[in-house]
């Protein structure tokens, strides 16, 4: 009985309005019979609460919402943010824009259950790492206006993947090749983007949707997050892209972590950790701008 009891009165409280909520595996949309599935924190109290959406990495072909990202959940959980951690589909099931078309709906379940898990729908950052920077730049930069989120937060995302693939083409010892030249093999790399050869042709198809090529005035704020000892994604994507932002009038701030490798995971000498509080520091300054 008294056992009974206790576990009437322990789900009375965890759906208490205003619990913090937490979840996975939530369905957020269904392609074609398969379910794409997000995880969710929501702070304990009565919000609306920022919102961040969090779009891991893994090349295209690889991650996942629980792995790459997860550094993350404690910083924002602890600082009063809602996150919502997307899957989406990879290669070779998927290439883009498929894939943008998968964040993209993200946001907008994000949107349409804000009432649900007391999200403040005009305080919403995307936030991607690695292959996720490169979705989160090209939805701020080319599908801004559609979006409508108020900030993207980049780590170590390609901005121009043209001219990294060239990068790594004439100087491969400054990457990691292996791990390049595997996710390249099941179906991410260039030919995620359904390119086969780094011809003009090629170039060109790569230029025309890179993130850096999509660069307007009136975008949302960006912040960028890179190591500059980067073996995948060399440091120069970030600083060619913040000064391309600037140069069009729009903000982009960057945070470098000096000697930092690929994945945030790695970054774990305390001299490297200065990125969570100027992340939260930056996010809570631009959400709130009106």
């Amino acid at each position: 009985m008294l056992k009974s009891v206790l576990l009437i009165l322990m789900a009375a409280v965890t759906t208490l309005p205003g619990a913090a909520i937490d979840k996975n595996d939530v369905e957020y949309v269904n392609r074609n019979g398969k379910a794409l599935l997000l995880d969710l924190h929501v702070p304990d109290g009565q919000g609306p609460f920022p919102a961040t959406i969090l779009v891991h990495g893994g090349g295209f072909d690889g991650g996942s919402k629980s792995t790459n990202v997860r550094p993350l959940f404690e910083p924002l959980s602890e600082a009063g943010f809602a996150w919502f951690s997307i899957d989406y589909r990879l290669a070779p099931e998927a290439r883009f824009p498929q894939v943008i078309a998968d964040v993209n709906d993200g946001i907008a379940w994000v949107k349409a259950n804000a009432a649900t898990y007391r999200v403040d729908i005009s305080k919403i950052a995307i936030i991607g790492e690695s292959a996720g920077g490169l979705l989160v730049n090209y939805i701020g930069t080319h599908d801004a206006a559609e979006a409508g989120v108020a900030a993207v937060v980049d780590f170590y995302g390609p901005s121009e993947y043209g001219s990294l693939a060239e990068l790594r083409r004439t100087h491969p010892e400054r990457f990691d090749m292996t791990t390049i030249n595997r996710h390249a093999a099941n179906g991410g790399g260039i030919h995620f983007f359904g390119v086969e050869e780094l011809d003009e042709a090629g170039l060109a198809k790569l230029h025309a949707i890179a993130p850096i090529a999509g660069v307007h005035r009136g975008m949302p704020p960006f912040l960028c997050i890179h190591g500059t000892k980067d073996d995948q994604v060399a440091y120069e994507q970030s600083t060619a892209f913040c000064d391309a932002i600037r140069s069009v009038g729009s903000d982009c701030e960057l945070i470098t972590i000096e000697g930092g490798g690929h994945g945030m995971s790695r970054w774990r000498d305390p001299e490297m950790q200065h990125w969570k509080p100027e992340m939260i520091a930056w996010l809570r300054k631009t959400v709130n701008r009106k």
